[in-house]
């Protein structure tokens, strides 16, 4: 059975940010608390075993909150994920604590890549900052340097990724798309993503925190003739470099990398799962939105 990804859920539920399409609040916590408790490294070691024998070749370090508000935890799992040497190593984050607090993280940021970690991803909505405030910092008055936070992770030797979450207002159309791009490629960016935002098929009704992210997601989304726009876009002056596993494109255009991306995706293949995921108390699973996909 194929296997892409090995997602590892650090830290809890507990976040610095306030996206209205929180994917945590659409998606079942699995025992994930907002106090953090230790993971259970018999069974990480089991499953970093499972996917070495499955060929998988990155391990992606995520959350249902903000990872890096417990850094020390990231530091764990990467000297426990060690001997197994994954070539590729990720992390995904909103990028504001390191901007915030640089001299707090930097000790940390050396130990990671000694680690293996190879690439940040840094969740976007814009490039604008002000549009970045308004969904990430609504409760500030300022949103952090992006340009000077990936100066910084360069700095440490990664590789940075932006993940865009498109929405209609915002990276919604072609032209909005062609800034994004020479953003990124003025700012030396390794790889953007451009995801557009997405929701479960519907949302509990006792969960008043799912309800107003889905009813916001479901305002907010691209429309499907704009989407289709853009895709064409990027079809006809990107040079198609590779169709990921799960079905996302990756273009080269003008020397930027860019990948055209979904999430929340169910594999129709029942001999593909996309992601084993990793939750601290032990239990593995293989879809975000399904907490019956269980492997152990």
């Amino acid at each position: 059975m194929k296997i892409e990804t090995l997602s590892v859920i650090a830290g809890s539920t507990a976040c610095n940010a306030r996206c209205p399409f929180c994917v945590s609040k659409m998606t079942p916590e699995c025992g994930v608390e907002l106090k953090r408790s230790r993971f259970n490294l018999r069974n990480f070691e089991k499953v970093c075993r499972l996917a070495e024998l499955s060929g998988v070749t990155t391990m992606m370090i995520t959350g249902k909150g903000e990872p890096t508000l417990d850094p020390d935890q990231i530091t764990e799992y990467l000297e426990a994920a060690q001997r197994f040497e994954f070539p590729l190593i990720e992390m995904q984050t909103n990028g504001i604590s390191i901007a915030e607090r640089p001299e707090h993280y930097a000790p940390y940021l050396k130990r990671w890549y000694e680690l293996g970690l190879n690439t940040i991803a840094l969740s976007i909505v814009h490039f604008d900052p002000e549009e970045n405030r308004r969904i990430y910092l609504p409760y500030k008055k300022e949103y952090i340097d992006l340009s000077k936070l990936i100066e910084t992770l360069h700095g440490f030797g990664f590789s940075v990724r932006l993940t865009c979450i498109m929405t209609r207002d915002r990276i919604g159309s072609i032209n909005k798309v062609k800034q994004l791009i020479n953003f990124a490629r003025v700012n030396k960016v390794e790889q953007l993503t451009l995801t557009p935002v997405n929701k479960p098929a519907d949302f509990s009704d006792d969960n008043d925190a799912e309800r107003q992210a889905w009813l916001w997601t479901e305002k907010n989304h691209i429309d499907p003739e704009d989407f289709d726009g853009i895709k064409h876009y990027i079809e006809r002056v990107g040079a198609h470099l590779l169709t990921l596993p799960h079905g996302a494109k990756v273009f080269d255009i003008g020397g930027q990398n860019v990948c055209l991306n979904n999430c929340l995706s169910v594999n129709p293949d029942p001999e593909k799962m996309r992601n084993l995921i990793f939750f601290p108390d032990g239990h593995v699973r293989y879809y975000w939105q399904h907490p019956g996909a269980i492997l152990m």
